[in-house]
């Protein structure tokens, strides 16, 4: 007899709504956690934390990577590998308009994250 495993309920990233509730309220089920832990490692590296927020934080929303790179005292080629990890893991997006590239946060995915991370008052935890 074969096992065949389940199929994983689509969340979807991208929506308004909160994919889970919050870890204080209850277990988050492991296809859900499949599906966010590659974000939640893609902002534990310091680097990328710090490019996140640049990101995030940029004025009109985006930021060019020619703005981003001179803030830290690595190669080029290793910011690419971080902004390319941020971009697989679903944090942002990318556009090259020339010779740059911008990339923007995505709010929703930001959100799902912080949601998940919500604990209110008197929520054990």
């Amino acid at each position: 007899m074969s096992r065949r495993a389940a199929p994983h309920p689509v969340i979807d990233l991208s929506a308004d709504t909160p994919c889970c509730p919050p870890l204080a309220q209850r277990r988050v089920p492991a296809e859900t956690a499949a599906v966010l832990a590659p974000a939640f490692k893609a902002l534990g590296d310091p680097v990328r934390l710090r490019l996140m927020s640049m990101i995030a934080s940029a004025a009109g929303g985006e930021a060019c990577v020619c703005d981003l790179t001179p803030a830290f005292d690595l190669t080029g080629p290793t910011i690419s590998h971080h902004l390319r990890t941020l971009r697989e893991a679903g944090l942002v997006d990318a556009e090259r308009r020339g010779t740059w590239v911008y990339y923007r946060a995505r709010p929703a995915i930001l959100r799902q994250l912080a949601a998940l991370l919500t604990v209110e008052p008197g929520t054990a935890a």
